[in-house]
């Protein structure tokens, strides 16, 4: 059974978008995976179709309405995840990402203007997930972002399966740096380790390089991967 997303979202025509390009968008084709998304006005039941409304207590902006993204999030799938996309909610990672990629079903909520009744998200059991300190204009964004990371960790969407194992994260550390041809690059040549072919040399080096850049660019990976290691001894 392939990977299906539902997407509530008042921009229904947003999707695919960039996900219908390169390793999702052929995964896509293949049936790997596919989506719904739903337009929330749908929910609605006044002629105006709105699904929001002024925050209680004032204040500016407006807020998304309980009662409408219920309707919503009862329309199925029920026995999933339900997933909001919040800026107060725990960051997204590689580990979300894996626990992700192995269901079979999965619903994001696509947050906008201030933000959702805050009984929702209790009445529902949303989770809240943030892809980091910063606002974008709509919870849209945030799933293209998920979605992408996600779909190619999907059975049969890597050309290579051992390509994702030394990226970024994947280890608790970032990737080594990579180099390619020309051996020679404004003066800058290819370390002379990894034309050696020393697998074992490279393979060593590589963690190296690994650990140098993630402590001097990273330190809470660091510490983390400095404890985890730890630990195992």
């Amino acid at each position: 059974m392939a990977f299906h997303a539902v997407i509530l979202t008042l921009y229904p025509d947003m999707f695919p978008g960039p996900l219908a390009y390169a390793l999702s968008g052929r995964a896509l084709q293949k049936g790997i995976w596919s989506f719904e998304a739903r337009y929330l006005r749908d929910f609605t039941r006044d002629r105006h179709c709105s699904v929001d409304d002024r925050p209680a207590g004032g204040g500016p902006g407006m807020v998304m309405r309980a009662d409408i993204l219920a309707r919503a999030i009862d329309a199925g799938p029920l026995n999933c995840p339900r997933f909001l996309m919040s800026p107060r909610g725990d960051s997204f990672n590689q580990s979300l990402a894996r626990e992700i990629s192995v269901l079979k079903e999965v619903l994001f909520i696509c947050g906008r203007f201030e933000g959702v009744d805050e009984r929702i998200i209790k009445a529902r059991n949303l989770i809240e997930v943030s892809i980091g300190d910063y606002i974008v204009s709509g919870g849209e964004i945030s799933v293209f972002v998920i979605l992408d990371s996600v779909v190619r960790l999907l059975p049969g969407v890597m050309g290579n399966v051992l390509s994702s194992s030394d990226e970024s994260f994947e280890t608790g550390l970032l990737e080594y740096p990579q180099y390619t041809r020309p051996r020679c690059f404004e003066n800058q040549a290819i370390p002379e380790i990894l034309i050696s072919g020393n697998h074992r040399e490279v393979k060593k080096w590589r963690k190296e390089q690994s650990e140098s850049v993630t402590q001097a660019r990273r330190s809470d990976l660091w510490s983390l991967y400095k404890r985890k290691n730890y630990d195992k001894h």
